[in-house]
């Protein structure tokens, strides 16, 4: 029975989310209530999953040969489909008190609910083509959350996601059937599938497959120059933008380029190459681009956005570095970014939701009448810095050791781009702090009216995810050996 709970927990959120739009808007209570008992039901059933994983393959439907749907949990599904578990229903809870000033509530949750489900399919995906079949899914369930507003500026960003998307995923797929092809099996296996008697010759052909498929997934990840697609996302309800920044979207991505280099091509068959100088050197200067921009942008949602565009290559820096300290440093940037950052993204919606406000020049002062909310802030903020004590230095300083000690000349000009990175993440982050608490002498407090922190249903995500950030930071060894077990450390 243990061996079909993935394909329970996969689908119960997508069947599940189906019903909502059944539940009729005058009934909006139940249909909290509902939402929240499915996710949570889901949630706990995740963990039991994991807790009793029997590591055998469980498949769904076979197409031809060795082509399938199956399922299978490993180390590094454990972690992705945990912190998916995890940060879903309270970011669900977040959502019932933003989206009462948001239209076609029922449309928003059906997909919403169902992003849930299919982001767990590509995290239990047990070979290249499950998890490009939810990959693809993914898509089509987050361009009505994207376009929900229907605005025109919704429209045009759906639209440029959908492209966007539909275009690495092109890419993506190559490198499906290269693997297929020359691999000597289509599931996932740490250390990679290629036969080097069927590459023969072809190891050049290979490599630049390698780069094509990286960049292909990197779509997602929001890696230059495939990016521009995140900021304009921004016109989504907040509840969209953080989990599209934290952990549906983005951190499929990037787990997608981990999947591929570690699980499928290998980094015996990358590293050394100048396959692997490209893949780096693109995240390298992707880790710089993103956090200049965020220093000029002053949307404030934006401008966290293009925060997001920098951070995510932090994650693909340690996986171009193919080693195993690399993967540990990837592995944990992925887990305490998603918590720093849906920290970030819900403060922000807090301020947008109780004020209206959504320009940085426009806060001034609202640190006064938002406390917790921008106390909050100021956590996250720090720990996107890199302050120690934090979860983002314990991951910071992973990718850094693991910089170091792979040898590698390019890794050497990456330690300087986080050290570049972390001064711009300083000011982007506490100029929105200063302005906040301190907006100057000459600053009239009565002209603020009189806002307040938001209620219970979107201070409760919050205070747990700071919990999460200070405790990661202080006590983060079991999780970080964990990930060392998963890359064979």
């Amino acid at each position: 029975m243990n061996r079909y709970l993935p394909i329970i927990v996969v689908a119960i959120p997508i069947l599940g989310g189906l019903v909502i739009p059944l539940i009729k808007d005058e009934h909006r209570k139940a249909r909290c209530f509902y939402i929240e008992t499915l996710v949570l039901i889901n949630t706990a059933l995740v963990f039991f999953t994991l807790m009793n994983n029997s590591g055998e393959a469980c498949e769904v439907i076979r197409f031809t040969g060795d082509l399938s749907i199956s399922f299978k949990i490993d180390g590094l599904s454990t972690v992705f489909s945990a912190l998916i578990a995890f940060l879903w229903p309270l970011a669900t809870l977040y959502s019932f008190e933003y989206m009462t000033k948001e239209k076609r509530e029922s449309v928003f949750f059906m997909f919403y609910t169902m992003t849930y489900g299919v982001t767990l399919g590509i995290a239990m995906a047990e070979d290249f083509i499950t998890m490009y079949c939810f990959y693809e899914m993914l898509t089509l369930v987050t361009v009505p959350l994207v376009i929900h507003t229907l605005t025109r500026e919704a429209i045009l960003a759906a639209r440029k996601y959908l492209y966007f998307s539909l275009g690495g995923a092109a890419f993506a797929f190559i490198g499906m059937i290269f693997i297929i092809t020359y691999g000597t099996s289509n599931s996932f296996i740490f250390g990679g599938v290629l036969d080097m008697d069927k590459v023969g010759s072809k190891v050049g052909v290979l490599q630049l497959i390698y780069v094509l498929t990286f960049m292909g997934f990197s779509v997602k990840a929001a890696m230059f120059p495939f990016c521009g697609w995140l900021p304009q996302a921004g016109v989504a309800p907040t509840p969209v933008t953080a989990l599209l920044h934290a952990v549906a979207v983005v951190k499929s991505g990037a787990f997608a380029i981990i999947r591929i280099t570690y699980f499928s091509f290998g980094t015996d068959f990358v590293r050394g190459t100048i396959a692997q100088y490209v893949v780096m050197g693109f995240t390298i200067f992707t880790i710089v681009y993103g956090c200049s921009k965020a220093l000029k942008e002053t949307h404030l949602k934006r401008r966290l956005a293009y925060s997001t565009i920098s951070n995510l290559s932090y994650i693909l820096f340690g996986v171009t570095l193919m080693t195993p300290l690399g993967l540990v440093g990837a592995v944990t940037h992925l887990v305490f970014h998603a918590l720093m950052k849906i920290s970030s993204f819900f403060c922000a919606g807090a301020i947008m939701h109780q004020t209206e406000k959504h320009y940085i020049h426009e806060l001034n002062g609202l640190g006064r009448k938002m406390p917790v909310t921008f106390v909050i802030f100021t956590v996250s903020s720090l720990a996107l810095m890199g302050v120690p004590g934090l979860a983002g230095f314990i991951s910071k300083w992973n990718l850094a050791t693991a910089a170091v000690d792979s040898g590698n000349t390019l890794a050497y000009v990456g330690i300087g781009a986080l050290l570049v990175s972390a001064l711009l993440t300083a000011i982007y982050m506490m100029s929105i702090v200063m302005r906040a608490f301190e907006p100057g002498p000459d600053f009239d407090d009565s002209k603020i009216k009189d806002y307040s922190d938001p209620n219970a249903l979107m201070l409760l995500p919050l205070i747990i995810f700071t919990i999460c950030i200070v405790v990661f930071g202080l006590y983060s060894q079991p999780f970080v050996d964990f990930f060392k077990q998963i890359a064979g450390l």
